[in-house]
């Protein structure tokens, strides 16, 4: 595309952006203090969780949404601002709408303790709170609930499908392979139940999982573990009877919360809604100086960094052959093995980078792009640190990727090991018998129907799948020994298989290095690097919008058509393109779940080996 063209373009999409339907987006740019025109002396930073809490940092929304998502770095750096910030005396956060993972909440939890050390109060307030949202809340100084609302303490338990008995009335047929016996991936698709060894592995993984949640708590409301439990089997609480407990500390209405505030800081106190979010106020009013604004934010200058930097790249989602695509609607999902491959290269040769922060929230997925992208990351490990930050999830793939780093940091909560491989596929045949339609093969080369949908593996075709997979798994525990070494505490055998543990059982089996987040990560990236004053980047950086409609700077044309071929068609299909847009605003955590198992399914028919999960996991 010329840059005529994008001239073009850019212009066009301005005229655009100024209409009626997008004045939203520009609104949110322009946010001004109401009342007096003097900045107020004391500020309370006011913060607003909804929905998913992204890892990946984006800077622009999707064409026609009013914000981009809020990532969990951002969020961070945000609630630093207001501790360190001197003009604001307290905290107000609503996270009543927030979905986090177990490891999110930590971080986040962890992050409102801090601001006990410079005596800021940290205030929430919601109608009710369920067990999760209460664990990040339990973070904060003071709860308060609406009178008649609901404290749900009930503990948490997980969903799994399981779709054979579905795909036997439909006529298709699951023929499955796997390296381990706690592997068990497949298990959702195979079978109309868990395995013992399933039903073992979710025991144990539950076990820490509920640990980690009930430490959250009690560390949060001065409570021993014993006490949190009790808590939690009598639950649930009504607002009274949370006051009562000693699991919330005061019973107001809203607006009585509003007035107590200003009771207690001063009529004149300035809230700061969503405080630390980008301001705008440079935006201009006049139509003309609008346009040219516009044609600098679509295709600014690239921005140059001389000052030292820790550089966190992320590997998040369904880990994936080939590179994401930037759209105006939204980008890609998952994690790219080309894209991820040119960013650690880039953090490699960049001299202003002194150490990179691999940030992974991912369950797996293609063997073969996580050896691309391990394979990148180790070009890194040989010139400068390279540590290891562990989200939600880094199972399988998300592990695999890991190896080349010498500090490896976890939440308590997360889902991490996995180590172990599976394949197969989905035999069609008794589908289509039922459509009426027939198909009739021909057939040269006697492995060449291996991936044929038509037919179960023969024995032949078995054995030959079962060499491919032994041999990955081979590589994969190969990887995991060389660079854990010493540290692991139980022969590869015993840790492998596909077995599942939460950072605090894969610190003591040697899995990883240390219980902490990104934060954590960052900083001691920072000291092996042996840096002072440093800043923090994001590679590749998030794209603008300009990037998101002319598609980056990329030129290369077959890698393009590569990461076309990538998008997920049965995600356009009309049933789930129609249902998923409103299942992921009702039901966010269930709707990520059938997004990565539709992943699962369609990257089976793309690659021959994958590295992924056992499960897709809805935890309440």
């Amino acid at each position: 595309m010329t840059r005529k063209s994008h001239a073009m373009w850019a212009a066009l999409l301005t005229v655009s952006v100024l209409s009626s339907p997008a004045w939203a987006q520009l609104d949110r740019l322009k946010k001004f203090a109401s009342g007096s025109s003097e900045p107020a002396a004391k500020k309370i930073a006011h913060f607003k969780l909804k929905g998913l809490l992204a890892e990946t940092p984006v800077e622009m929304p999707p064409l026609f949404a009013s914000e981009p998502p809020l990532s969990l770095k951002a969020l961070l750096e945000r609630l630093k601002q207001a501790r360190m910030d001197d003009k604001v005396v307290a905290v107000v956060i609503d996270l009543e709408q927030a979905a986090l993972g177990v490891a999110q909440l930590e971080e986040f939890h962890a992050s409102l303790q801090k601001f006990g050390a410079v005596d800021k109060p940290v205030y929430v307030h919601a109608d009710q709170l369920m067990t999760m949202s209460y664990a990040a809340a339990s973070g904060a100084s003071h709860i308060s609930i609406t009178p008649t609302g609901e404290v749900w303490l009930m503990g948490f338990h997980s969903e799994t499908p399981y779709l054979r008995g579905g795909l036997e009335k439909l006529g298709i047929v699951p023929d499955f392979e796997q390296c381990g016996d706690f592997k068990t991936g497949a298990e959702s698709i195979t079978r109309t139940g868990p395995s013992e060894q399933s039903k073992e592995m979710m025991n144990w993984l539950f076990d820490g999982l509920y640990d980690s949640v009930v430490n959250t708590i009690g560390t949060g409301r001065g409570m021993k573990p014993k006490q949190v439990r009790g808590l939690i089997d009598g639950g649930p609480y009504s607002a009274e009877e949370a006051l009562a407990a000693g699991l919330i500390d005061s019973v107001m209405y809203r607006q009585d919360f509003a007035a107590d505030m200003k009771d207690r800081y001063g009529k004149n106190i300035e809230v700061v809604r969503d405080y630390g979010s980008e301001s705008a106020s440079d935006v201009p009013d006049n139509m003309f100086a609008a346009f040219e604004f516009f044609m600098k934010m679509f295709n600014p200058s690239p921005k140059v960094y001389t000052e030292p930097s820790v550089a966190i790249v992320y590997v998040e989602g369904m880990i994936l052959t080939g590179q994401a695509e930037q759209s105006p609607f939204g980008s890609s999902s998952g994690a790219y093995s080309t894209t991820l491959r040119r960013a650690f290269d880039k953090a490699a040769e960049d001299d202003s980078v002194k150490a990179v922060v691999m940030r992974v929230d991912s369950g797996g997925g293609s063997a073969l792009a996580s050896e691309i992208i391990l394979n990148a990351s180790r070009r890194v490990a040989k010139k400068k640190p390279l540590i290891v930050s562990m989200g939600n999830v880094a199972g399988s793939g998300g592990y695999y990727v890991t190896c080349a780093s010498d500090t490896i940091f976890a939440d308590a909560g997360t889902i991490t090991s996995s180590i172990g491989v599976l394949s197969g596929k989905l035999v069609t045949t008794g589908f289509w018998d039922k459509l009426g339609i027939n198909w009739y093969p021909h057939q040269r080369g006697e492995m060449a129907g291996l991936l044929s949908t038509s037919t179960p593996f023969s024995d032949a075709e078995r054995a030959k799948m079962r060499k491919y997979m032994e041999e990955v798994y081979g590589i994969f525990k190969d990887h995991v020994v060389k660079a854990r070494g010493d540290k692991l505490k139980k022969p590869i055998g015993e840790l492998a298989g596909g077995r599942v543990f939460t950072g605090a059982q894969a610190l003591e089996l040697g899995l990883i290095d240390k219980i902490g987040g990104l934060n954590d990560a960052i900083k001691f990236a920072a000291n092996e690097a042996r840096l002072g004053e440093y800043e923090t980047r994001v590679i590749p950086e998030p794209p603008n919008i300009f990037d998101m409609f002319m598609g980056g700077a990329d030129d290369d044309e077959v890698l393009g058509i590569a990461a076309r071929t990538n998008s997920l068609s049965l995600i356009n299909l009309p049933p789930f393109k129609t249902a998923l847009p409103m299942l992921a605003k009702l039901e966010p955590l269930r709707f990520r779940a059938v997004l990565r198992q539709l992943q699962k399914i369609e990257l089976l028919h793309r690659e021959n080996v994958l590295t992924v999960m056992p499960d897709e996991l809805v935890i309440r």
